[in-house]
């Protein structure tokens, strides 16, 4: 089924997950969402603004330049990963988080925010907070959601697998799951 859109900008704000880290250019799950996008005949262009080891805090200084310069439609915002890694107050990237929806939401983009989860060696209390600010955040600002970017590859048995040897960074054979995981909520915040 076609989505009527046309000439549609779709701008990707996230971190090394999305940049491609340790992959061949074009193999990433960016670089497969503009071929399903051209598969399904949704004429849209992808500007991935993605940038290894980005924060919150980074995407948000980032973004009103790429708002005035791109004139997204859609803003898929994939970031804190890198905030919890560094051990940055919670508040901090959920603020950051729900200012960068409102300030997309503002220039008339809609907006799909992209949840990350933490390993359990973060400790019960923080690993369940870390999570519960994407859905608290989707909610307030009324964006759509992908709950765990990794589904299917960090939560399963044998998730090594998929993983480069820094076991942080997905391996290309992943990509294709995580466009999967993202896919069917993106679609639906594109109608």
């Amino acid at each position: 089924m076609n989505i009527p859109i046309r000439n549609t900008t779709i701008l990707v704000l996230g971190d090394s997950l999305s940049a491609e880290y340790g992959l061949k250019r074009g193999s990433g799950w960016v670089a497969l969402l503009e071929q399903k996008l051209a598969a399904e005949k949704i004429s849209a262009k992808v500007v991935n603004a993605s940038i290894s080891g980005d924060t919150t805090t980074g995407g948000r200084a980032r973004l009103p330049a790429l708002l005035a310069n791109h004139h997204p439609a859609l803003v898929v915002i994939e970031l804190g990963a890198n905030d919890a890694l560094q051990g940055l107050p919670l508040r901090l990237t959920q603020d950051n988080l729900s200012a960068m929806a409102q300030a997309s939401q503002k220039t008339g983009a809609k907006v799909l925010l992209v949840g990350m989860q933490v390993p359990p060696n973060y400790g019960r209390d923080y690993t369940e907070r870390f999570a519960r600010i994407y859905t608290e955040v989707a909610q307030a600002q009324k964006t759509g959601l992908v709950p765990f970017m990794l589904k299917g590859v960090a939560d399963v048995p044998d998730s090594l697998k998929w993983f480069q040897a820094d076991r942080i960074h997905p391996l290309e054979a992943a990509h294709p799951v995580i466009l999967g995981n993202i896919w069917p909520e993106l679609k639906k915040v594109l109608r």
